[in-house]
């Protein structure tokens, strides 16, 4: 009941706010997703509206806010949601003023896009990458893919499994950036302190789950990514003090790396623009993206 008052709230609060603003708002889940947007959109055409942190999700907030608007007749709204697992085969809601990223999630498209390789190139060793011999990328998609799955697990299953805080070097080879995965399910299950949980049983169920062979960039969490790849610039392929490639850091140097280029090639940057011409006169991106 709390979260349907909050949401209506937030709806009202956007609804009076047409008084004074005739733009669109564009609504998002959290301050990252707010700092990368704003850089895109055009600022006396659009404002950005950003919901942190709230119960039971931002995502769930903002996507209860787009239907009662939608319900209310209310225009010039729309939202960019993390995709999460919902281009995998899951019918998710949709609304054509609610937009999904291309890949699980805001870092995701990030590190598939060359801001990733400006940040190696930051933060990397020449050397160390050049004697590693794999693709970075590759790597990190290898790496984050049963964690990835472990976490659809969770949620298929209603594991309520708690991923937040764990310690990705428990279970990840910090000179070869190799997984355990026995380590890694020890790992969550201590966090979540699921201690009753058959390590064995998750273990067949997260393998049965792998063999389905989805595509890696919308099984992987970007933030676990983010996180290998910080591991990953303190040995295997860098020498960086841990202090400065955490992953907080890593997130705002790729962010920052991120060019308007790279967001056109972007299926969202295309379904923005054909949600512009139907629905003039409101405009959400800047003319020269």
């Amino acid at each position: 009941m709390r979260e349907h008052l909050s949401v209506d709230r937030e709806a009202n609060a956007i609804q009076l706010r047409r008084e004074t603003f005739s733009g669109v708002f564009l609504l998002v889940e959290g301050s990252s997703d707010k700092t990368l947007y704003e850089r895109l959109v055009d600022n006396s055409e659009c404002q950005l509206i950003s919901y942190s942190n709230r119960k039971p999700s931002s995502k769930f907030c903002v996507i209860e806010i787009i239907k009662i608007l939608d319900k209310n007749g209310f225009h010039g709204v729309i939202a960019i949601v993390d995709a999460d697992f919902d281009h995998l085969g899951i019918t998710p809601y949709s609304n054509p003023n609610l937009f999904r990223t291309d890949t699980h999630d805001l870092e995701t498209m990030l590190l598939n896009s060359p801001a990733l390789e400006k940040v190696i190139a930051e933060f990397g060793s020449e050397e160390k990458i050049t004697r590693f011999g794999q693709d970075i990328r590759t790597v990190l998609l290898e790496v984050g893919t049963p964690i990835g799955y472990l976490r659809w697990v969770s949620q298929l299953d209603g594991l309520n499994l708690t991923f937040n805080g764990i310690k990705f070097s428990s279970f990840i080879n910090e000179l070869t950036l190799e997984l355990d995965q026995i380590k890694l399910i020890q790992e969550v299950k201590n966090k979540s302190q699921a201690f009753a949980l058959d390590s064995k049983n998750l273990q067949h169920r997260l393998i049965s789950q792998q063999s389905s062979n989805d595509d890696p960039w919308q099984v992987c969490c970007g933030h676990d990514l983010v996180e290998i790849l910080s591991i990953g610039l303190r040995k295997a392929i860098g020498s960086a003090k841990a202090s400065d490639v955490e992953s907080t850091c890593l997130e705002r140097s790729l962010r920052l790396a991120y060019e308007e280029t790279y967001f056109c090639k972007t299926h969202i940057y295309l379904s923005i623009r054909l949600w512009e011409s139907n629905n003039q006169p409101f405009k959400v991106l800047r003319n020269e993206i």
